[in-house]
């Protein structure tokens, strides 16, 4: 097996995402949609394993890692601005008459 499973499991949803976005927000797009589906399912799971404590919400480790998971796709969605940003400065700082076509 070479290369991480990811790419392998997730390729359509990957090549989309590379495509419309480019390579670095395409992967970190997926990476949001993966984090977003592990916080569904420990939503799931915190469901079942109510805290004696406090009745009503999950037990402690569930919601450890709810905190977790939220504090890394902010983290994702804040390099993700960052990168559009610089992409957006990127394109602003070339001059009009580079925009046009180019004389063959």
């Amino acid at each position: 097996m070479s290369g991480p499973v990811v790419y392998r499991d997730y390729r359509d949803d990957l090549e989309r995402y590379e495509f419309q976005m480019g390579v670095e927000r395409g992967r970190l797009a997926l990476t949001m949609d993966l984090l977003t589906d592990a916080l569904v399912l420990v939503g799931q799971h915190g469901v079942y394993c109510q805290s004696a404590r406090t009745p009503g919400k999950p037990v402690m480790d569930v919601r450890l890692i709810q905190q977790q998971l939220e504090g890394a796709k902010q983290l994702v969605v804040d390099v993700m601005t960052q990168l559009k940003n610089k992409g957006a400065t990127f394109r602003s700082s070339i001059p009009e008459d580079a925009e046009g076509d180019s004389p063959r």
